[in-house]
C-alpha cells in the first residue's frame, strides 16, 4: 500500500479516509488546512496522530499549544479536549478505534460519519 496514493484521493480538508484496519482500529489519512476543527474529545478512546508531511498546530486543554512536524507522533488520551489546525496543507495519519466519532460529541460543518470515512 502506498500512503501517498491514498492521500491523492483525499480532496477535502478535515475529511479522514480509512485506508486500513487492524483488529478494532482504523488507520486513516487526512489533509488539514485552516482552523475548522472544533474543540472536542473522545470520551472512551485515545487517538493517535502521525505527521506525514507539513506542520500541525496541536492544542490540548490545559497545555501549551505545540507544533508537530513531519515524522512526529502524538497520542491524545481519552476525554482530553483538543483541536488541530494548520496554516499550510498538512498530511496526517490517524489511528483510532472503529467506534471513534470524528469530532466527538461536537457536530460541525467538517464532521464526517464513519460511513463517509469509509468511502
Amino acid at each position: 500500500m502506498n500512503i501517498q496514493d491514498h492521500l491523492s484521493r483525499v480532496h477535502e480538508y478535515f475529511s479522514p479516509k480509512v485506508i486500513g484496519e487492524v483488529n478494532d482500529v482504523y488507520v486513516k489519512v487526512a489533509k488539514i488546512k485552516g482552523e475548522d476543527i472544533p474543540w472536542h474529545n473522545h470520551t472512551n478512546e485515545d487517538e493517535a496522530f502521525f505527521i506525514l508531511h507539513g506542520e500541525l498546530l496541536f492544542e490540548e486543554e490545559g497545555k501549551e499549544p505545540f507544533t508537530m512536524k513531519q515524522g512526529d507522533f502524538y497520542v491524545v488520551k481519552k476525554g482530553v479536549n483538543h483541536r488541530v489546525s494548520s496554516e499550510e496543507e498538512c498530511q496526517i495519519m490517524l489511528i483510532e478505534n472503529k467506534s471513534t466519532a470524528h469530532t466527538g460529541e461536537v457536530e460541525s460543518q467538517v464532521t464526517r460519519s464513519i460511513e463517509e470515512q469509509l468511502k
